[in-house]
């Protein structure tokens, strides 16, 4: 089975000349992508001979949609994806995480409306119950998430006790919110608080997320808001100006879909976070194939429109 790289490391980095540590989930696997292998680790270790089929469904360029196609690879499964929609441009020029997909056997199903919620939950249903299918939600966003998380935070509590560190925040931006929420379960009997910013919806869009997976709300992360309305996965100044600050200041790649809103995030509200800060690195990188080469089609540098 794939090989994970436990426990990542977490390294002292100055960021603006503050001090953080960063939690280098980029590095767990070459083949899962940062918290996708954390989600999927259940899947990983354990066995399933009555699974013959992986479905999922997400966006067309999702860091789930790609971990999820390795998973299915490694199992010997068929898999299937739902997506909204495919643009004619990437159907004829496949690139990043989604032609990733396609080489790892992914066929890939659109329907312009399977994404809406409420009119598929009895597609979804019907599809999770199939006789040897496994049906997995957008993101990872499942309870079996838990599984590789706890891993995750006894990582932090082990490296927390011999770094000697009293109080500890963690930070990290959120799309389904699995990964925050689920930190926060183990690591709040230690004293240790979670923080996480909407990059998919709102505050209200993460609760919800939230919800489906624990009812119990005195365990959920601590949201902060952005600053302003950024839509998911459209292009903005700010976002590749702080995304090339970090590079040239950290020599570590980031995101460019979570991380340059978490960083953003991050920075405007350093004074709500009371002790050592801990970003988590998400990966995700497989991303920057494509999102890269239209900041550099729209972008001359970090400051210049073309």
């Amino acid at each position: 089975m794939e090989e994970i790289n436990l426990p990542t490391p977490i390294e002292p980095i100055v960021f603006r000349g503050h001090n953080f540590y960063l939690k280098r989930d980029d590095l767990i696997s070459h083949d899962f992508s940062g918290n996708k292998a954390r989600k999927l680790h259940y899947y990983l270790v354990n066995d399933f001979p009555h699974i013959k089929k992986l479905v999922s469904y997400g966006s067309n360029q999702s860091n789930a949609m790609y971990s999820m196609s390795v998973l299915a690879k490694l199992r010997g499964w068929k898999f299937t994806y739902y997506t909204d929609h495919l643009s004619e441009y990437l159907k004829i020029n496949p690139h990043g995480n989604y032609a990733k997909a396609l080489e790892n056997g992914m066929k890939i199903s659109c329907h312009s409306e399977f994404i809406s919620e409420s009119k598929n939950k009895e597609i979804l249903k019907q599809v999770q119950y199939d006789d040897g299918t496994l049906f997995i939600n957008e993101g990872g966003r499942d309870k079996e998430a838990d599984f590789g998380l706890e891993i995750m935070a006894k990582e932090i509590i082990d490296w927390q006790v011999a770094s000697s560190i009293q109080r500890l925040n963690i930070f990290l931006p959120s799309g389904t919110g699995t990964t925050a929420l689920f930190l926060q379960k183990y690591l709040k009997e230690h004293g240790i608080k979670v923080y996480t910013t909407p990059c998919v919806g709102d505050a209200a869009y993460l609760v919800q997320q939230f919800s489906l997976l624990e009812e119990d709300t005195s365990l959920y992360p601590t949201i902060v808001n952005p600053p302003k309305k950024w839509h998911f996965g459209k292009l903005y100044k700010e976002h590749y100006k702080i995304w090339l600050e970090l590079q040239k200041s950290t020599e570590i790649t980031f995101d460019l879909l979570y991380d340059p809103i978490g960083w953003q995030v991050l920075m405007a509200n350093l004074e709500k976070l009371d002790g050592a800060i801990l970003y988590v690195h998400q990966g995700g990188l497989l991303g920057n194939e494509s999102m890269l080469p239209r900041y550099e089609r729209r972008f001359k540098d970090g400051n210049e429109d073309n």
